[in-house]
């Protein structure tokens, strides 16, 4: 996109100051004085942060305060009373281990990606293109027993959008631990036409830590009996080789966050840092540059494999596709006691 090209928009940015979005609509405080920087969510209850009408996109969501995974986001697109996204807030910002800050290496995690960025001390920002026609509607709702507080901006325009626009939809999906021996899935019972955009993946390691990314990401398009896509490893799907780093040269694992792909994150060293001693790691993968297209239907697998065989580590992940109209999403999402990942 050219940002020199002047086009026929209307910016719209729904935040605690602006809760419509409206033109004239923000703050009516002076110079330098908060009138409502937040809101407060209370225990069980739903915010309907946005309700906008169409045409037009969503282009931007940041969110801070707390950021767990209490805090459940679900859009909404048209008038489908089914969520499109249904994910916990941590975790559809690739960040599931919300309740661990200091990483092995002492520092705040950041994602520096071309689609998320995960900003110190979590911020959380999300760039994937949203487009709808008739209307989009994104709540939060606090599953936690206390009050809890958010900052958000939901910025983007209204105008016309591409007839071939699909509906972004993303799915949460949690194995702890994954069944040993078994293919952890990643995404399935995905029907129509669509684009598969990508995933993040939080890997808590149980047992030994041998190799644990030998595992192979397949993906099955328009009814494949075998994947269509066979990656070699799960290093190798995240863009990473030879354990990135930990069976070469330096024989460590070592960090890193690109436009498109990345290991951001690595918690607990040997118990050193943490009370768990689990090691786990936080990664992503984007499809920017390498969509996958299906025409009828999509799923993705995911080994769990070392190199002395099957694991039983604790998988957790979420999955982004566009999709030709709104579907309901293949997965419940698990309880609130059932997300906990210290």
């Amino acid at each position: 996109m050219s940002l020199s090209v002047l086009r026929s928009r209307k910016t719209f940015a729904v935040s605690a100051e602006n809760p419509t979005g409206e033109r004239n609509g923000g703050t009516r405080g002076g110079d330098c004085e908060k009138l409502r920087p937040c809101v407060t969510i209370g225990p069980h209850e739903t915010l309907t942060a946005a309700d906008l009408s169409g045409p037009g996109m969503l282009t931007h969501l940041w969110f801070t305060g707390y950021v767990g995974h209490s805090f459940i986001l679900r859009i909404y697109w048209e008038e489908s009373e089914e969520p499109s996204v249904e994910v916990p807030l941590s975790a559809f910002f690739g960040c599931a281990y919300d309740e661990n800050f200091e990483t092995a290496d002492g520092t705040y995690a950041v994602m520096n990606s071309a689609l998320m960025l995960v900003a110190p001390g979590r911020g959380y920002n999300c760039y994937f293109e949203m487009p709808f026609r008739r209307r989009c509607r994104l709540t939060v709702e606090n599953r936690s027993d206390r009050p809890q507080t958010l900052f958000y901006m939901i910025s983007g325009w209204r105008g016309e959008i591409p007839e071939e626009s699909g509906y972004f939809h993303a799915a949460y999906r949690q194995e702890h631990p994954v069944t040993k021996g078994r293919s952890y899935t990643v995404l399935d019972g995905v029907k129509g036409r669509g684009t598969f955009i990508g995933m993040t993946l939080a890997a808590g390691m149980n047992g030994n830590n041998t190799c644990w990314v030998e595992g192979e990401a397949k993906m099955y398009l328009d009814g494949d009996v075998y994947p269509t896509l066979n990656y070699t490893g799960t290093e190798d799907y995240f863009c990473g080789s030879y354990a990135f780093g930990n069976d070469i040269i330096l024989n460590r694992y070592q960090t890193f966050s690109g436009l498109y792909a990345g290991l951001y994150a690595i918690y607990g060293n040997d118990g050193e840092r943490q009370y768990n001693g689990q090691q786990r790691f936080l990664l992503y993968r984007w499809h920017v540059k390498d969509p996958v297209y299906f025409e009828k239907s999509f799923r993705m697998t995911l080994d769990n494999l070392g190199w002395t065989g099957p694991r039983y580590d604790d998988y957790t992940t979420a999955a982004y596709w566009y999709l030709d109209s709104p579907a309901r999403l293949p997965f419940a999402l698990p309880s609130d006691g059932e997300l906990i990942m210290k």
